[in-house]
């Protein structure tokens, strides 16, 4: 099948015109036809240096526009629910940025609304998922290759101290546990393939902007346990590790891998030690062309909204938990 979805992208944020338009021009199918952003000349200019041949000054022209099938939704955190809420409304499928929303609340607002379109696709962005380095190292996991999965460590961090940036705007859902620490609980529910029972957290907030800007949690699940940092005023990182009863996996770079060169994962299993390589591949592609084929072959999203949600009450109740002291359970 070599029908392209006709998409839309509400808003020009860094990550859409960096990461996910370039991906969605070099997929199967994918036609990026319009962009629309409240600033006109950001818009002009988006559309300009990717060959988009439509661009609106508001998010609701774009909707109107009944060639657009698909959106992708890269706006700033507090918006997340309101316009994938008007784009499933207008009749559009919706492809929506990690974290879906501000609370496991409002996700499940969202997921009321996308009950009563049943026709529609939506689903979380959380690109990793689609990378060939998760998906080997989920049946590595689930196979009992490594033993029985007993503890994940994890961190990602980086540094910005910019007082305009959104990951440091409260009232845009910034800070660390809402941009990067999202991933550590996305795997570890992941790995475990269960809900952890409880969580544990100290968390460091900015005193003038106050987001967190640096967060350690452990995830108690049922057979195991994980624990990670997340921070957005440390040096740069990112890594994960996996250990088994019997063996242990660690990632080069489990996040970001690199899209012109293979990512490389470490088996070690009975004290020997074996590199996976990966064809060379960009997991914003692989998402868009999944996402698409949903619609096209009207199949079921590989994430179901309920997972957005859940991944958000654990991230809650880390902030909890940092606030009583105490263990909380889910």
């Amino acid at each position: 099948m070599d029908k392209k979805i006709q998409w839309g992208i509400l808003g020009a944020a860094t990550i859409a015109r960096e990461q996910v338009i370039p991906a969605m021009l070099n997929s199967t199918h994918c036609n990026v036809l319009a962009i629309a952003s409240r600033n006109t000349s950001k818009a002009q200019k988006t559309a300009d240096e990717f060959g988009i041949s439509k661009r609106y000054q508001s998010y609701q022209e774009l909707l109107d526009d009944s060639e657009i099938e698909a959106v992708y939704i890269p706006l700033p955190n507090h918006l997340h629910v309101e316009w994938a809420k008007k784009a499933l409304i207008a009749g559009k499928h919706v492809l929506v940025e990690k974290p879906i929303a501000l609370s496991s609340a409002s996700a499940k607002e969202l997921l009321d609304e996308a009950e009563k379109h049943p026709k529609l696709k939506i689903a979380e962005a959380f690109m990793y998922k689609y990378h060939p380095q998760w998906i080997k190292v989920k049946q590595i996991v689930d196979a009992g290759d490594i033993g029985e999965l007993k503890t994940i460590q994890s961190s990602f961090s980086f540094f910005d101290d910019d007082a305009e940036s959104i990951t440091n705007n409260k009232a845009c859902g910034g800070g660390s546990l809402m941009d990067i620490g999202c991933y550590s609980i996305s795997i570890s529910r992941l790995l475990f393939n269960s809900e952890p029972k409880s969580v544990l957290a100290s968390i460091e907030y900015h005193p003038d902007y106050e987001v967190d800007i640096l967060a350690t949690g452990i995830l108690e699940f049922e057979k195991g346990s994980s624990s990670f940092f997340c921070a957005t005023q440390l040096d740069y990182t990112q890594q994960a590790q996996i250990f088994g009863t019997k063996g242990s996996i660690k990632f080069e770079l489990p996040f970001n891998p690199p899209n012109n060169r293979p990512a490389k994962v470490w088996l070690t299993k009975d004290e020997v030690t074996t590199e996976l390589e990966f064809e060379i591949c960009d997991q914003y592609t692989l998402q868009a062309d999944a996402f698409s084929l949903a619609i096209l072959e009207d199949k079921k999203t590989p994430a179901h909204l309920s997972d957005a949600i859940n991944n958000m009450v654990v991230l809650e109740r880390l902030h909890e938990s940092n606030i009583t002291g105490e263990r909380l359970s889910i």
